[in-house]
């Protein structure tokens, strides 16, 4: 399998984007104490993975 740079900028994305999924799932419906704390983080992965999505293509 070949990776360059748009195949991982794309699964960098996209492994971000899971994390940022889960992050506010656990937040949600595990620790509902610290369910802030988790949102923020989990919100911190989506601007990271869009950021990342933005850079395909054009590094």
């Amino acid at each position: 399998m070949k990776l360059n740079k748009n195949k991982i900028f794309g699964y960098a994305s996209l492994f971000m984007l899971i994390l940022g999924i889960s992050l506010f799932i656990v937040g949600f419906f595990i620790y509902k104490e610290y369910t802030i704390g988790f949102g923020i983080a989990g919100f911190g992965f989506f601007v990271i993975a869009w950021a990342f999505n933005a850079l395909k293509g054009r590094v």
